[in-house]
């Protein structure tokens, strides 16, 4: 019989760390779903982002779900996603030190990984990819993962401010004239990305290709600073072990739910009539200035509910559903880049274009819900997600055990 108070924690106490974990897991899977609702509609539209919108798709309830998704989840779920894979690099270096082995060679691996995987997908299915730009950034967090929680925080807040600041600036020198789209040329530009897209895999390849500098542009300028400010946030979270018992922080999480509901929100609201209403405009630029300050309090909202609710009375269904998926983020990830390239590119259906928004969500819920049943369905059979198993066995140089767990 083993002791209680011996090395070995008893099974309630080993039940205790599983469930949290798990709810750790729901809030990785709750960003996948929240990723993929944005993703997929850069995916069916070459239009999507260009501030013109497609002339077959401009009726009212086109406009409202644009409108939606717009408020409530673009630059929103990359902050939550970011702000997990900081907190997961302390759980990496934990699980380092109890094998003694060395961290960094190990993580930078990891890195090279994700940069090759990201380089890959970006060229092959989906120019938007975010893989790369975690494996540039991760370079920074592992070069300050020795400060201090509070340095990582206060470091965190000047990234957002100074961003914000800058936007405002640059809306400033647009003052004059205000700026705007030239909609024939972009419509034209967009007509052609579809033809493109609708082509054979070298005409595919070719067009993602020119959309790659607009992008980098967007991923530097936008989303690399606030997903460093992310990392940073779940760096300290996860030295405080924060996410490893919920029920400490409910004051917390109560004030995270009434600020980002809140001021969150709003900001979500002006940066939705700006990018849909108002593209390229000075209007659009303060807008993003203003959501780079109130988007992670939305997304701060989203995770604490999510967090409540995965140790709460619904819990287990609350794992069981997200969970899953959470743990296999890099193969589902992948996986929805490529079923929209095989429904919405000349690789498959060739619909690009051709879907209207409710449509566009509709088969995102479709999407991320068999995601969510084949996850939980793989991992009764395996450790590891299939891309995960490949990214693990690279970064360790082993083969990685694999033997089935149930939910």
């Amino acid at each position: 019989m083993t002791s209680t108070t011996g090395t070995t924690p008893p099974v309630a106490a080993r039940d205790s760390a599983v469930e949290r974990l798990a709810a750790v897991d729901a809030l990785r899977g709750f960003a996948l779903f929240g990723i993929l609702m944005v993703n997929i509609t850069y995916l069916a539209s070459a239009y999507h982002g260009t501030g013109v919108e497609d002339p077959g798709f401009n009726g009212p309830l086109d406009g409202g779900v644009r409108a939606l998704v717009a408020t409530f989840f673009e630059a929103k779920f990359f902050l939550l996603f970011s702000f997990l894979f900081g907190y997961s690099f302390t759980l990496q270096l934990a699980s380092a030190k109890r094998t003694q082995a060395r961290f960094a060679p190990r993580f930078r691996r990891r890195l090279a990984g994700l940069f090759v995987l990201g380089v890959a997908h970006a060229v092959v299915l989906f120019p938007g990819d975010i893989l790369t730009t975690y494996a540039v950034l991760g370079l920074i967090l592992l070069a300050l993962h020795r400060i201090r929680p509070r340095t990582a925080v206060c470091t965190a807040m000047v990234l957002f401010t100074v961003t914000a600041a800058a936007y405002l600036l640059f809306a400033l020198s647009l003052w004059p004239d205000g700026g705007g789209v030239n909609e024939v040329s972009a419509a034209a530009d967009a007509a052609r990305a579809t033809d493109a897209l609708r082509g054979d895999a070298a005409s595919v390849i070719a067009a993602h290709l020119a959309q790659l500098p607009d992008v980098v542009f967007l991923l530097v300028f936008f989303q690399a600073p606030a997903a460093l400010a992310a990392f940073l946030l779940g760096l300290a979270a996860g030295k405080h072990q924060a996410l490893a018992d919920i029920t400490r922080h409910g004051r917390l999480l109560r004030r995270l739910k009434i600020w980002g509901f809140s001021v969150g929100l709003c900001g979500g609201l002006v940066y939705a009539h700006a990018s849909l209403a108002h593209p390229a405009t000075t209007y659009e630029v303060l807008a993003l200035g203003i959501d780079v300050i109130t988007a992670p309090l939305l997304a701060a909202a989203y995770a604490a509910t999510v967090l409540r609710l995965a140790n709460g009375r619904r819990a287990r269904t609350v794992i069981a559903v997200l969970a899953p998926a959470g743990r296999m983020t890099l193969t589902n990830y992948l996986t929805q880049s490529l079923v929209c390239a095989l429904l919405f590119t000349g690789y498959g259906a060739g619909f690009v274009g051709r879907v209207p928004p409710a449509g566009i969500a509709v088969i995102a819920l479709v999407l991320f819900a068999v995601q969510a049943v084949a996850s939980r369905w793989w991992l009764n059979r395996h450790l590891y997600g299939p891309a995960e198993w490949g990214l693990r066995a690279w970064t360790t140089l082993s083969w990685p055990k694999e033997k089935a767990r149930a939910w």
